[in-house]
């Protein structure tokens, strides 16, 4: 794994501009790995094993540290990240990946594609200002695999590649977003083939493993994130397939993503419309017109009030946190002047 430049690894001048001066005798690193207790990073000299400054929670495949070659001793501001709420009932955001160029949304032709979920990918990349992407592995196990091509086409104006992971020229569709330093990530279920594109992509032989017959559901092949290069001279982002992707602080990506809605949102006679049964609503007469999904209408209106409640119970968690804080200072302070 080397790069002979730092423009090869992703470098630009929006991580150039945060130097300070005396930082520019550290060498920049980008995160290949994020460990308990190491970061393993990338710079033009190889790969390293570096020592932490901040909880490993702070990093993100994908990041750029400055180095003294032992340690991470400062996170760049990432350009884009990808972000959501750690799974289960705990109220904290969870780094997934950073700087990435375009996020490849993997579904498959089969019972595992779901609109829903898509628009949640949808979200979080329109909030991390990255590129969407939508790839619908497995259309050669497909009866009509255009079926699935329409309706993801109908999610809004995003590219959808229909392609077989296993065939090197439908692969090939992806050098685009995978070449001259870019950073493709790949986000899907398990078993939806991102270790078949990944093997394509990079050269590599990780294994994989096969979907189960009856619900189209998949086992993990990949266990962790990482950096990897591709074959054409940009970067992969591999995942862990995701079982939960809960929305945080995400509301300009969702209104980005359902943007048709407020349009039609604007057109109803009363600005405070519900959406219900309320008259002139725009939107209910877009979709007794058949011009409109209702299934839509309904998404948007979930993550809508999904991310409303995660957003809070976070900010809440936050605020006690730093009451908390405070107290322990306090007392600490009340301490010294005894």
């Amino acid at each position: 794994m080397t790069a002979s430049t730092l423009t090869d690894l992703g470098w630009s001048d929006f991580f150039a501009s945060q130097l300070a001066p005396a930082e520019t005798l550290l060498t920049p690193a980008r995160v290949t790995e994020v460990q308990r207790d190491r970061i393993r990073v990338l710079t033009t000299d190889g790969p390293l094993r570096l020592i932490p400054t901040e909880a490993a929670g702070n990093y993100a495949v994908g990041d750029w540290v400055l180095t003294d070659g032992t340690q991470a001793l400062r996170i760049l501001d990432a350009k884009t990240a990808l972000t959501r709420k750690a799974a289960g009932h705990v109220a904290y955001t969870q780094r997934i990946a950073a700087n990435v160029d375009t996020l490849g949304i993997v579904s498959s032709c089969n019972d595992d594609f779901n609109l829903a979920r898509i628009e949640r990918y949808l979200a979080l990349a329109a909030t991390a200002g990255c590129q969407p992407l939508i790839l619908l592995t497995k259309p050669d196990k497909s009866d009509d695999p255009q079926r699935y091509v329409d309706d993801a086409r109908t999610l809004g104006d995003v590219t959808v590649l229909a392609l077989n992971a296993k065939e090197e020229a439908e692969t090939a569709q992806l050098t685009p977003y995978a070449s001259d330093g870019r950073t493709l990530a790949l986000l899907g279920s398990s078993g939806v083939g991102k270790t078949t594109l990944r093997n394509r992509l990079t050269g590599e032989s990780a294994a994989t493993q096969a979907i189960r017959e009856d619900d189209s559901k998949g086992r993990h092949t990949t266990t962790h994130r990482s950096l990897v290069p591709t074959l054409t001279g940009g970067w992969l982002i591999d995942t862990p397939g995701m079982r939960e992707l809960q929305l945080a602080d995400m509301a300009d990506g969702i209104e980005e993503v359902f943007d048709d809605l407020l349009v039609l949102a604007g057109q109803c006679k009363f600005r405070n419309c519900e959406h219900g049964g309320e008259p002139g609503c725009a939107v209910q007469a877009a979709i007794a017109d058949g011009t409109l999904d209702a299934a839509r209408l309904d998404r948007w209106r979930k993550l809508e009030a999904e991310d409303a409640r995660n957003t809070a119970s976070i900010a809440r968690q936050r605020a006690r946190g730093k009451a908390f804080a405070k107290m322990v200072k306090n007392a600490k302070k009340a301490k010294r002047g005894k």
